[in-house]
């Protein structure tokens, strides 16, 4: 079948399909793109004729790969799409966006421009030139943060390469960016493609089971705890094994906290429930690390947050079950491996416990620490009328106005530690935190894909002003598309989690706040800066409601409901009013050795205190 490589390359994407517990449905949503020199006649031209594979406008490269990425989440990881950008600018601006997906373990697939293959064109407009090799280009940049990467230098390479791209964008256990480099005179020429390559394929997504020795370890290991617990992770969820664990937990009482992806794996009012796990947990997931005796690992990469830099876990005697898809994971923290599917894995440790209970005084205090922490939520959502807002009564402001299946979006900052610790999660896709890359500008265009993966949930973005600064653009988008989206923007007036971050090393915060240069100290510590934010969001398209205090907030989310399209809730919180860290809520960062400055070495002397806390599980 005569095709260019962009043709075919299109047309076979239509065709992919996965299956999973029965259930079969397209992998791809559509594509994503921005035309440049390096596509615009080639996957552009493709698209144009196959309008069947729908196309979709970002504004931004970065931007549409988080979308993607977010849209895949959402889906558990069944299904996403592509993004095309041409040669240059356009292809490195989706550097930080792959690196966010490889991290968080979600499917992307990325089709960059690239230089000439014949290099009759040399140097062609963008091209690095590269002194001791012809064949590099910037988009050898993707290698380290791609899954799986290569360069079609001929339209019949493409047969082979899409087949591994599809292998890898599909497995639990390796999926990440997949980037397939596309030359662009490559992309327009032709080649007779086998007619078997466009025809409908179903890409099985199986359930294993670890091997039934190792249950067998897992299962006396659990017999034999006083006090474990279960770390629950994003596989949780992607897994669809929330009802699995919570069967789990019903029949053996073992508690459970939750990582940031991992937030929503069982309703936050089920007495089993501790909530969020390290450097930004709850007192009561805390306090049951520090004595635990056996930690279940379930879908969690053991991140530095999770286990707060390695002082999480104090009990000398504590051991680790990992239940994970992907080998390297569950290995972690020297435990013992159950490379498998969540929830298989689940149901076969079940069925074997069967008349196993923690005991009655350990399930208790775990209900006594859930119940405690629900009194200490309610307190940090009330109001005080007679101040600004503080950051926790605009998530709770939020959080009680929003419906169980409706989703509140954030990444970067200070709000996301405030959010897992006191965001009310009763659905597995309620919340939906990008936490793996920690990714400022991801919160808008994240929401976007929410958004576009189930248009009948409403979908609430917070972000604070330094993240709405580098990336507001697909404000844009989802009103070309009708995603209505209500963005929560929150003005700190400068980089509000670092700020603090920098005052708790002695640094008084130096060189975060959005401030004039002082003609006197000649530092950046003048006047705040005459930024309108409100005005910048509304010049995009988006209805804009600016708020002051708690009756207008609660206002302004009952219109932005009523709203037909996305509307910015603008609102200046009280940054020195924040939330505590609770037990071992440490992260370490690096301090100076040495300093002139009182408050630097102070703060270094708590931090050799808690490294002396971190313990090697080995």
């Amino acid at each position: 079948m005569k095709l260019t490589t962009s043709q075919a390359l299109i047309r076979f994407l239509d065709q992919q399909y996965v299956e999973r517990d029965g259930i079969q449905h397209k992998f791809f949503a559509g594509c994503f793109g921005i035309f440049g020199h390096g596509n615009v006649g080639g996957i552009g031209q493709a698209l144009f004729e196959y309008p069947a594979f729908t196309y979709y406008q970002a504004r931004n490269e970065q931007a549409m790969v988080h979308t993607a990425a977010a849209y895949s989440r959402m889906k558990d990881r069944l299904s996403t799409f592509v993004c095309t950008s041409s040669i240059g600018p356009g292809a490195t601006n989706m550097l930080t966006a792959a690196a966010a997906a490889t991290i968080n373990r979600l499917p992307v697939l990325l089709l960059p421009g690239d230089i000439f293959a014949g290099r009759h064109v040399d140097p062609v407009l963008q091209q690095l030139e590269y002194p001791t090799s012809a064949d590099v280009s910037v988009n050898d940049c993707f290698r380290p943060v791609s899954r799986y990467w290569d360069r079609i230098n001929r339209p019949e390479q493409l047969i082979a390469s899409l087949m591994q791209a599809m292998r890898v964008l599909t497995s639990p256990a390796e999926t990440g960016a997949v980037t397939l480099c596309l030359p662009q005179d490559v992309q327009a020429e032709a080649y007779d493609f086998p007619k078997e390559l466009f025809e409908r394929r179903v890409w099985y997504i199986p359930r294993p089971l670890p091997d039934g020795e190792l249950i067998q370890r897992a299962v006396a290991r659990i017999r034999a705890a006083r006090h474990p617990m279960i770390v629950a992770g994003g596989g949780v969820i992607y897994g669809g094994a929330t009802d699995a664990l919570q069967a789990f937990v019903d029949a053996t009482g073992i508690p459970i906290a939750e990582t940031f992806a991992g937030k929503g794996s069982l309703p936050y009012h089920d007495l089993h429930q501790l909530g969020a796990v390290g450097a930004t947990g709850t007192e009561g997931a805390n306090a049951i690390s520090a004595k635990a005796d056996l930690v279940i690992g379930i879908g969690t990469r053991y991140s530095d947050f999770t286990t707060a830099s390695k002082t999480a876990f104090q009990n000398p005697a504590v051991s680790f079950i990992n239940i994970n898809i992907a080998e390297f994971d569950a290995h972690k923290q020297a435990g013992l491996a159950l490379t498998g599917d969540a929830r298989a894995t689940l149901r076969a440790l079940l069925e074997k416990l069967e008349g196993y209970r923690v005991g009655a005084a350990y399930e208790a205090e775990v209900a006594a620490y859930n119940r405690s922490w629900d009194e200490k939520v309610t307190l940090a959502y009330h109001p005080e009328s007679d101040l600004r807002l503080s950051q926790a009564e605009v998530i709770g402001l939020v959080n009680d106005f929003s419906a169980p299946k409706d989703v509140v979006v954030c990444a970067a900052g200070s709000l996301p530690g405030d959010l897992h610790k006191l965001w009310r999660t009763a659905d597995p896709k309620g919340f939906h935190l990008e936490y793996g890359y920690s990714c400022m500008g991801y919160e808008i265009a994240g929401g976007l894909g929410v958004k576009m993966a189930d248009r009948g949930r409403e979908v609430y973005v917070m972000v604070g002003d330094g993240s709405y600064l580098m990336m507001s653009s697909e404000i844009v988008t989802s009103i070309q598309e009708d995603h209505k989206l209500t963005i929560i923007l929150i003005n700190n007036n400068g980089f509000a989690s670092i700020g603090g971050l920098s005052k708790s090393l002695g640094t008084e915060g130096f060189g975060t706040q959005y401030r004039a240069r002082d003609e006197g100290s000649g530092q950046l510590d003048g006047d705040l800066l005459p930024v309108d934010l409100a005005k910048n969001a509304e010049s995009l398209g988006a209805a804009v409601i600016r708020t002051t205090n708690a009756v207008s907030f609660s206002e302004a989310l009952r219109q932005a409901k009523l709203n037909d399209k996305t509307t910015v809730i603008y609102v200046e919180t009280a940054t020195e009013r924040k939330m505590a860290g609770y037990g071992h809520a440490w992260w370490e960062v690096p301090l100076a050795a040495v300093s002139e400055s009182a408050s630097v070495r102070q703060a270094r002397q708590q931090s050799v205190s808690q490294k002396a806390k971190q313990r090697l599980h080995i």
